[in-house]
């Protein structure tokens, strides 16, 4: 179903996992020249016989997978299934290389793989899948973080070029937190867009404010990642030093939405300290400090931080 193309020719892959970022990744990798020979779920359901029939290739159990010969195998199975479906796999002939997808966990989790022959590595796209993506222009500088064995790696870098991404080594003793810290960018920010356009609807306001929430941060992202620091595109009134008028948001947030009030003083400190790494704080920056501190109790004035 697609045109032949020199980035992943020749390539032979099975996927396992017809979910979101297994569907996606597969369609890019075929699009990209690569030959799609098996797709296995866990269940014998409707996603894996969609997606085998859109790649034109065997749809297989998870339990029979068997995949020796091929190149690879993509492994793109919920966190909490990969050692055990590792086990299961490694009593099969399985591909030369097999990458599983999980931004949390290291290549050591399909230790009973490597044991059985194939280099083992991960492949994590730091992308959101709300739904499967099967435009191959979706992959175009998606972000993947890589582990595992030199041919693992080598392999996975030759997908990553052939889709247009970037690629890097996210070893397994890191792998947690920058998992957290993706969370964070990406779940963190929805939460806190979805907690502004609650405030627009408490007070009221048409729908057309929590829309113009949404613009508004997709404009300050966009320029926060095109600065060489995310920080330096730090605004609002934190960032402005404007004591007043934060004390005075707050004392309103406290009527309206009190629940959100530990979060906006957190947010509003840690702004604070994204600041004084840049270089000292002013006069104005330490005295909404101190106000930001005595609303937050148990809390203690923190130490300059280093730049």
């Amino acid at each position: 179903m697609y045109a032949s193309a020199p980035r992943l020719a020749g390539l032979r892959f099975a996927v396992a996992g017809p979910g979101r970022v297994g569907a996606s990744l597969a369609h890019w990798a075929a699009a990209a020249g690569a030959q799609p020979v098996a797709v296995a779920g866990r269940t014998s359901g409707a996603a894996t016989a969609d997606l085998s029939a859109r790649l034109g290739a065997a749809a297989v159990s998870l339990a029979a997978l068997e995949t020796g010969g091929l190149d690879l195998l993509l492994l793109a199975l919920p966190d909490g299934c990969l050692a055990g479906a590792a086990r299961s796999l490694a009593g099969r002939p399985q591909a030369r290389v097999v990458l599983h997808c999980s931004g949390s966990r290291g290549a050591d989790v399909l230790a009973p793989l490597a044991a059985a022959g194939s280099a083992v590595g991960a492949l994590h796209p730091l992308k959101a899948f709300p739904s499967a993506l099967p435009d191959p222009r979706e992959a175009c500088g998606v972000f993947f973080a890589l582990d595992g064995d030199p041919e693992a790696v080598s392999l996975a870098r030759r997908l990553v070029a052939g889709w247009g991404g970037e690629a890097a080594v996210v070893p397994a003793a890191a792998r947690s937190a920058y998992h957290l810290a993706a969370s964070l960018a990406a779940g963190g920010t929805v939460t806190l867009l979805a907690a502004a356009d609650e405030l627009a609807r408490r007070l009221g306001l048409p729908a057309e404010v929590g829309r113009g929430y949404a613009a508004l941060a997709r404009g300050a992202l966009a320029a926060a990642g095109a600065a060489p620091s995310p920080a330096l595109g730090l605004t609002g009134p934190v960032a402005r030093g404007e004591t007043g008028l934060v004390l005075a948001q707050l004392e309103e947030l406290r009527g309206l939405y009190p629940e959100l009030v530990p979060l906006a003083v957190e947010l509003g400190l840690e702004t604070l300290r994204r600041l004084e790494r840049q270089g000292p704080l002013g006069p104005e920056h330490q005295r909404l400090r101190r106000a930001l501190v005595a609303q937050a109790p148990g809390r203690a004035e923190p130490p300059p931080q280093p730049r």
